[in-house]
């Protein structure tokens, strides 16, 4: 563990999984987190023949990530997420200070230029969307709201008169303040 962190209380749970539940848990990672690190450090304990983690140093680990990128072919954004689900794995719920770790390389990501629609492919693709869904479709795409936001979004959260809507526990868990597109503002 580093030096100066918090010291995590001890855990309650007797199997490695639940353990590791528990941990995310208590640090308040999202729930999409959760269940993410849980299969990828299922997946680790497989691969291995349902070894102990504990027992299993570098050469494993090198062996399931160099596995994950070679033989399943995984983006780099997907062997990152793997390879953290475990850094956080030994450091937070077996609580092995690994630095060998710390120095696995982590793969590159294509740099790709962004796809920008014109405005009138935007119109497009709004007009065949179902009218039932096309204004919310029109929000999503006018405040660069996430899906889950525009879901979760109440009447107490649109300020007409600012014309701001107030997106509550956004990614992140946080707060924002949106402006509200004045074409939305009738429908």
């Amino acid at each position: 563990m580093k030096t100066g962190a918090p010291a995590l209380p001890p855990l309650k749970s007797a199997k490695v999984l639940d353990q590791l539940r528990e941990r995310v848990r208590y640090l308040h990672y999202s729930p999409r987190t959760e269940k993410s690190y849980v299969y990828w450090v299922r997946a680790f304990i497989r691969f291995h023949g349902v070894r102990h983690p504990a027992s299993m140093g570098p050469t494993e680990v090198q062996a399931f990530l160099s596995w994950l990128a070679n033989e399943r072919g995984l983006a780099a954004a997907t062997h990152t997420q793997a390879l953290s689900a475990l850094l956080f794995f030994y450091g937070k719920v077996l609580g092995i200070d690994l630095p060998w770790l710390q120095d696995i390389g982590r793969p590159r990501q294509a740099r790709r230029l962004p796809v920008v629609l014109a405005p009138d492919e935007v119109a497009r693709v709004l007009s065949v969307i179902d009218p039932s869904h096309r204004t919310l479709a029109k929000l999503l795409y006018g405040t660069g709201m996430r899906l889950n936001e525009g879901l979760q979004l109440r009447v107490k959260d649109l300020e007409f008169d600012r014309q701001v809507i107030l997106v509550r526990e956004g990614k992140g868990g946080k707060d924002r303040v949106v402006m509200l597109p004045r074409s939305l503002v009738a429908p």
